[in-house]
């Protein structure tokens, strides 16, 4: 086991929307992605899931209302509950999730990754 710096793993990838996964904890994934523009609303309906932004800023829509995460805050969105995820400026997120979560949930579309590369 090794250190890992963050800012070093953001620097080996420049695709967006396409999660990497940067280690697992009990049953849990960290991963890291690059965004921009607007994912599909979707729902994870056995798993919670939390962003954290490093860079940028990201809006989590909901079919009831938004919520704008900035860097240094997290929003954990609960299971069950419909969401996308917006960023209009390149941002670049820290993940937590069960590594039984589905890229888009229970939507499957262009963007939809079927597994996380590691780095």
């Amino acid at each position: 086991m090794s250190v890992v710096n963050i800012q070093e793993k953001f620097d080996l990838f420049t695709d967006q929307w396409s999660p990497k996964r940067i280690g697992v904890l009990n049953g849990q994934q960290i991963i890291l992605a690059k965004i921009q523009g607007e994912f599909v609303f979707h729902k994870h309906d056995d798993e919670d899931e939390l962003f954290m932004v490093m860079k940028g800023q990201l809006t989590l829509e909901f079919r009831d209302g938004s919520v704008v995460v900035n860097p240094g805050e997290f929003y954990t969105v609960p299971k069950g509950v419909e969401h996308k995820p917006v960023a209009h400026e390149e941002t670049h997120l820290l993940l937590f999730e069960p590594l039984s979560t589905k890229h888009t949930g229970d939507v499957k579309a262009d963007i939809t990754v079927d597994s996380y590369e590691e780095i």
